[in-house]
């Protein structure tokens, strides 16, 4: 799955699945979070993990914007 999108060019529905895909894939990296918080793994997974927490963020940013009410 290609995550990383424009959300600038997208309708409100489309913002809407980009943002459950995203959330989504936030859910599955969450089971598969690495234990050892020094490791490399952990490090990748972690900037990762961050990078969707701040695109769902501007998804949901962008919807306010454009006056869309959220679940």
């Amino acid at each position: 799955m290609d995550i990383f999108r424009d959300p600038e060019t997208m309708e409100p529905e489309e913002l809407r699945a980009y943002l459950a895909d995203v959330r989504e894939e936030l859910e599955v990296m969450d089971e598969d979070e690495p234990e050892d918080e020094t490791s490399e793994e952990f490090v990748d997974w972690a900037e990762r993990h961050e990078e969707l927490e701040d695109l769902a963020d501007e998804l949901v940013e962008r919807l306010e914007a454009l006056g869309e009410p959220l679940e």
